[in-house]
């Protein structure tokens, strides 16, 4: 039982992460109406834009959940930069062409290429991770459930939580909001109805990339940071939207935690005597994803804004 509940807590951290990168990415399908393939590589260019300002900020006083306050103040200025970055990305290459979902598509694979080629060329190849001393598990959870979860898993789950809430506000409890579910619903329609769609697509945009590089940041944080943190997890995070339902971004949320969780808790098919390792986690996701959608071929919230 105590092995259960440390793959449960395990995912529970796991699907924090892919959540925020699901969610930027459901959105910009539903307003901008293309899979957006760079989507992974700006989850990195936040988590590298987090660990250059965390050399500035690392050095704050104070603590909350285990981590510096600079972190958080770094965390703020990469999901700044990712919103950036993605904002003149689409003014400069994906607004001027002239073509449809499929060749955005096929454009925003080159994106992606230059993003981590910049990358690349700036921090180079290695491994790179934030200078945080580790604390060890949290006394109460080890000895109660014999459960190990450190201050750090606490603070990303937190940290994810309050940013699934803020977007839940924004998008029932705003006009901006409203627009932006208008438009994802029918962007003829709300253009028609007065809605500047170009000023929801910007907005978009703006959120979308704030998440995945939020999700970026934490995904660092949990495990290291390199040129292709974003690219090796972006096929969990289509899964996950898929999932959920593309395009619904409440399925997407749904379908986040149902992949992670899945994710995390393979090692149990080995305990039980199946031959299938840590390493195909994610094949075991996309199994139970396509199995999913063999029932309810639009997700499970396929039906949902």
């Amino acid at each position: 039982m105590a092995q259960i509940l440390q793959y449960l807590a395990n995912g529970l951290v796991f699907s924090s992460i892919i959540i925020l990168g699901s969610i930027g990415l459901s959105l910009v399908y539903s307003i901008a109406d293309f899979a957006n393939f760079a989507h992974g590589d700006t989850m990195t260019l936040g988590a590298y834009g987090a660990f250059v300002a965390f050399g500035v900020f690392g050095g704050l006083g104070g603590t909350v959940l285990g981590l510096p306050i600079g972190f958080f103040l770094s965390l703020a200025v990469g999901m700044a930069l990712a919103a950036i970055v993605a904002v003149l990305t689409h003014i400069l290459v994906y607004k001027p062409l002239d073509t449809d979902s499929i060749g955005l598509l096929i454009t925003s694979i080159g994106v992606a290429f230059v993003y981590r080629a910049v990358l690349q060329a700036t921090f180079g190849t290695d491994f790179l991770q934030y200078d945080i001393s580790r604390s060890g598990p949290i006394p109460l959870l080890l000895d109660t459930l014999d459960v190990a979860v450190t201050q750090r898993d606490v603070a990303i789950i937190v940290s994810a939580a309050v940013l699934v809430v803020g977007l839940h506000l924004l998008l029932q409890r705003t006009t901006l909001g409203r627009k932006m579910r208008a438009t994802a619903d029918n962007p003829d329609l709300a253009r028609v109805s007065g809605i500047r769609t170009d000023r929801v697509i910007l907005v978009m945009w703006v959120v979308g990339s704030a998440l995945a590089a939020a999700g970026g940041v934490f995904l660092a944080l949990y495990s290291q940071l390199d040129p292709r943190i974003g690219f090796n997890i972006l096929l969990v995070v289509f899964a996950a939207v898929i999932l959920g339902g593309i395009g619904s971004v409440y399925g997407a949320m749904l379908g986040g935690l149902l992949i992670g969780m899945i994710h995390e808790l393979t090692p149990l098919l080995s305990d039980v005597g199946l031959p299938i390792s840590n390493a195909y986690a994610p094949a075991v996701a996309f199994v139970i994803m396509v199995a999913v959608l063999l029932v309810r071929p639009r997700g499970i919230a396929g039906d949902m804004t």
